[in-house]
């Protein structure tokens, strides 16, 4: 069995399309659209540490939003903030972007707008959102779990599950299928840097392209 490591350092060196081609071919959720860097374009892989937020309701305080999962994160993980897509008040900001990057964390996905970009542009943190704003999450906003499954658009994600994001957008991989989608994957980007070698060295587009090709299949001549 590949250790945690080592299959991180495999899928960090591909990209959100070549993971979201795997997953589609073994028939599991492909990459999800609208999030994106909020500052440079930066590429995270990690292994899922889960927030869920729901709307505000008066009562005791609890935990601040986020904080607990910064707590538990560490160099191997990629925190996961599910707020319903909401880019009304923001999720994530400057102080927990700082908190997540002293303790070694990976990066920010959140199904929702952030706050205080130029702080996680600063440290060098990466967050990934569906939006900018700053709007509050103080009496907005609260924390309902840390640690449970979440839906981060349509996908769903289980701490432990590995989380890639980049420019392109975002995948999950399930925690039970990371070695054969990894495998897959690599599969996908060796036929297209061949493709791309070929169409380098003069081979007609509709050729280098085969759908035989791409898809993977081999072809008795």
């Amino acid at each position: 069995m590949t250790s945690q490591t080592t299959l991180l350092e495999h899928y960090a060196a591909l990209d959100s399309a070549a993971v979201s081609d795997a997953l589609d071919a073994l028939g599991l959720p492909p990459g999800q659209a609208g999030f994106l860097p909020v500052w440079g374009t930066p590429k995270i892989a990690g292994f899922a540490v889960t927030v869920q937020l729901e709307p505000y309701t008066p009562g005791p305080s609890g935990a601040h939003i986020g904080a607990t999962a910064v707590a538990d994160a560490n160099s191997s993980n990629v925190i996961v903030v599910a707020n319903d897509g909401r880019t009304d008040v923001s999720c994530w900001g400057g102080l927990l972007s700082l908190g997540a990057s002293l303790n070694g964390v990976r990066g920010v996905v959140a199904d929702g707008a952030c706050r205080d970009v130029h702080e996680a542009r600063e440290i060098g943190f990466p967050v990934f959102a569906k939006g900018r704003i700053p709007a509050t999450a103080r009496g907005r906003l609260q924390q309902r779990s840390t640690g449970e499954p979440v839906q981060l658009g349509g996908v769903t994600v289980t701490p432990g599950d590995l989380v890639l994001a980049d420019e392109t957008g975002v995948v999950v991989v399930p925690g039970g299928h990371l070695e054969e989608v990894l495998e897959r994957a690599q599969g996908v980007a060796a036929r297209e840097q061949a493709i791309a070698a070929d169409l380098r060295a003069g081979v007609a587009l509709h050729e280098a392209m085969r759908d035989a090709r791409l898809a993977g299949i081999t072809e008795e001549h």
